[in-house]
């Protein structure tokens, strides 16, 4: 289950890499422009900006995050589904997926297939985080197997679940794209709270969501003040900030255009 409150707890740290993607997108008069893992909404309205002529959707897992959707007033079709089980249709010319795919296994290959089943001249974006070796998570990772945590914690955490920006471009690359990929570290200098560590309240609205659902109301707490130890030692304050270095990976594509014959 997601809580849009808590993902949006840092919406502007969030939105940037999101505006970093679209800004490498060069497409002009989109007919259909698709944001698969739209959330709660707010960053594919900015799609519906860009291009005011285009039909804007978007597609998201969490019922919670749709109805949250809905409530913006934007002319958008919103919808609950799985994006294993999206396909584009013919006239879906920008398709964008931002902190999404690394939630779902195999998605390499969804990448691949999209672009070979996206229109000719189409544009493919995506982003992920790429801070699963920060110590961050090597401290969620940590914790998860200690005891009393261990057992039923078990395997929900993945240790690498994407690629760098390279291998993903070299699978776009040969489905004959023209890709554009690289990645970013941001410092996202986060308020300093004595009462609970910025990190951890960042971390709670995202990478924490599986460890939550796994984990009963005696075992959370417990499990949310270890975490916390861990990250105010290694994201310590400094002049009243904790700096949070935070790596992501960026892709965009465009679809082979094939010659007149």
């Amino acid at each position: 289950m997601w809580d849009p409150a808590l993902y949006q707890r840092f919406g502007a740290e969030r939105s940037r890499p999101f505006f970093d993607l679209l800004a490498r997108v060069g497409a002009e008069k989109p007919r259909a422009v698709v944001d698969l893992g739209c959330g709660p909404g707010e960053l594919t309205a900015a799609l519906a900006r860009r291009w005011p002529g285009a039909r804007v959707s978007g597609l998201d897992s969490s019922p919670e995050m749709i109805r949250r959707a809905a409530g913006i007033g934007a002319d958008i079709d919103f919808r609950v589904g799985d994006v294993r089980d999206w396909q584009p249709g013919p006239d879906v010319d920008v398709l964008v997926t931002s902190a999404t795919l690394q939630w779902v296994p195999g998605h390499a290959d969804l990448l691949t297939g999209w672009a070979r089943a996206l229109p000719a001249g189409a544009w493919l974006a995506m982003q992920v985080p790429g801070n699963f070796a920060a110590p961050s998570h090597r401290a969620l990772r940590e914790v998860a197997r200690s005891a009393p945590f261990a057992a039923a914690v078990g395997d929900v955490l993945r240790a690498a679940p994407v690629d760098d920006a390279a291998g993903y471009a070299a699978r776009l690359a040969g489905t004959g794209a023209t890709v554009d990929a690289w990645e970013t570290t941001y410092v996202h200098l986060l308020p300093a709270d004595p009462a609970e560590h910025p990190v951890l309240r960042w971390m709670e609205g995202t990478a924490l969501r599986p460890v939550r659902a796994v984990l009963d109301d005696t075992a959370w707490p417990a499990f949310r003040a270890a975490l916390g130890t861990k990250l105010a030692a290694a994201y310590p304050a400094r002049n009243g900030v904790v700096p949070f270095p935070f790596r992501r990976i960026f892709v965009v594509a465009k679809t082979v255009v094939k010659e007149a014959q």
